[in-house]
């Protein structure tokens, strides 16, 4: 215990050695020691009782009145965690907390996972590095629902500041990914749950940044065949009054996509070992080409700002289907930028890796 209390004190002294007293210094280490122990409860008060050197009233002024910077000391935190952690992936999650009145910070009734119900919470996004073994939450947001937004005396109570408004989900994801690219930090592969991954405006902001994904969607998301060829219409007239390429068909959704490839499309795949042998599944992979509004304007809008013509071919990608072999038809879907020579099996790990964080 003294070898873990000595690292613990050197790691103390790295990641807040931007924190400019030595008294603020010392309460950090006084807080990290709270969270570790032992105790249902990481309250201020409940930590400063377990705590020998614990004083509720030191503990609480350093959380949330002490004037230092946490920026520096969060980036160090990463700065140290990532090698540790060797990611797979880096993954947006949602975490909520349960609350009861209406005067904590951004609560408000809205769906909350720790319940897996709609309920009165505060909800965050967070980005965290994830491999099948650790996990560490880098980045975090508090997500202010719109009612906060205009809701000058609850904003005056709870300190929010000035500039601080509703901001999509999606909208901190992307937020909190380009805070850490400018600090040097890249993601091998951006995961996440059908919230965001079904969202084809994060989709296409994470190809613009040039990071590779692998984003659960919902069964309607649509998609059309990769072969799928568009009508081109005559050019008469201007360049800027051509009209758009059209496909013959509706894009089918993904469900239909996956029904339609047939059971013998689907390979038996292992992706870890869990606590009660392999988990395995079938899954099929395919190359597709989203579709949608979402999708097909931006792409039009480059055209016609280029003076140039959209031939109406979309950008393909990987759609990963799982039908578990007990189920009467597909069950969980995703969609992937990663390179069309990438394996199965490694669209299937990247697919799962989510549980670390579901885990932790």
């Amino acid at each position: 215990m003294n070898r873990v209390r000595a690292k613990l004190a050197l790691y103390v002294a790295d990641v807040f050695a931007s924190v400019p007293r030595k008294d603020q210094r010392a309460k950090g280490d006084c807080y990290l020691r709270g969270l570790m122990l032992d105790g249902r409860r990481k309250s201020i008060q409940a930590m400063a009782s377990r705590l020998p050197d614990g004083n509720e009233q030191n503990l609480q002024q350093f959380v949330n009145q002490s004037t230092w910077d946490p920026v520096p000391v969060q980036r160090r935190i990463c700065e140290r965690m990532l090698p540790l952690v060797n990611p797979t992936a880096w993954v947006i999650d949602d975490v909520s907390l349960p609350k009861d009145g209406s005067m904590s910070v951004a609560v408000a009734p809205q769906y909350c996972g720790a319940l897996g119900k709609r309920a009165n919470c505060q909800v965050a996004v967070s980005v965290h590095a994830a491999s099948d073994t650790a996990s560490c939450p880098l980045q975090w947001r508090l997500f202010l629902p719109k009612e906060w937004a205009a809701d000058t005396d609850r904003r005056t109570v709870t300190r929010i500041p000035p500039e601080a408004g509703h901001r999509e989900k999606w909208r901190l994801a992307l937020d909190m990914l380009d805070t850490l690219a400018g600090w040097g930090m890249r993601p091998p592969v951006v995961v996440a749950d059908a919230a965001y991954g079904t969202n084809a405006h994060l989709r296409a902001s994470l190809a613009e940044r040039g990071i590779d994904y692998m984003l659960a969607v919902r069964a309607d998301v649509t998609a059309h065949p990769f072969d799928a060829q568009p009508t081109a219409p005559d050019r008469k007239g201007p360049v800027g009054c051509w009209p758009q390429p059209r496909y013959r068909h509706p894009a089918p959704s993904v469900a239909a996509l996956a029904t339609g490839l047939g059971q013998e499309a689907f390979t038996s795949l292992t992706w870890r070992q869990g606590s009660r042998g392999e988990l395995r599944s079938r899954f099929a992979a395919v190359r597709v080409r989203p579709a949608g509004n979402a999708v097909e304007r931006p792409i039009r809008a480059v055209a016609s700002a280029e003076q140039g013509w959209w031939d109406g071919i979309l950008p393909d990608c990987w759609l990963l289907v799982e039908w578990p072999e007990e189920a009467e038809a597909p069950t969980d879907y995703w969609l992937s930028n990663l390179p069309a020579d990438t394996p199965i099996a490694d669209l299937v790990r990247l697919a799962k890796v989510r549980w670390r964080i579901e885990h932790d």
